[in-house]
């Protein structure tokens, strides 16, 4: 049984699909979220050092990904390979 001819190359994904933006954006937005909620809602004051690190914990997270698409739109040699440059 013959499978047909075979190919090497592999389809690209979807922008949409590869594009870490909304995701990280969105993840941000919800840490603030919770944090102000930590803050506003007496109840949930035991949340707060564990909103505030999600907030630093993404500012880092963000900040490297920003350095490393700026890497790679400069050609640096130790950029990440295969990020988005546009």
């Amino acid at each position: 049984m013959e499978a047909g001819p075979v190919t090497s190359e592999i389809p690209q994904l979807p922008r949409f699909l590869v594009d870490p933006r909304p995701v990280v954006l969105i993840g941000f937005a919800a840490w603030i979220l919770a944090t102000a909620l930590s803050w506003l809602v007496p109840a949930l004051a035991e949340a707060r050092p564990v909103c505030v690190m999600g907030l630093v914990v993404g500012a880092l997270g963000s900040s490297i990904f920003l350095l490393q698409r700026r890497s790679a739109r400069r050609g640096d040699k130790g950029a990440q390979v295969g990020l988005q440059t546009d």
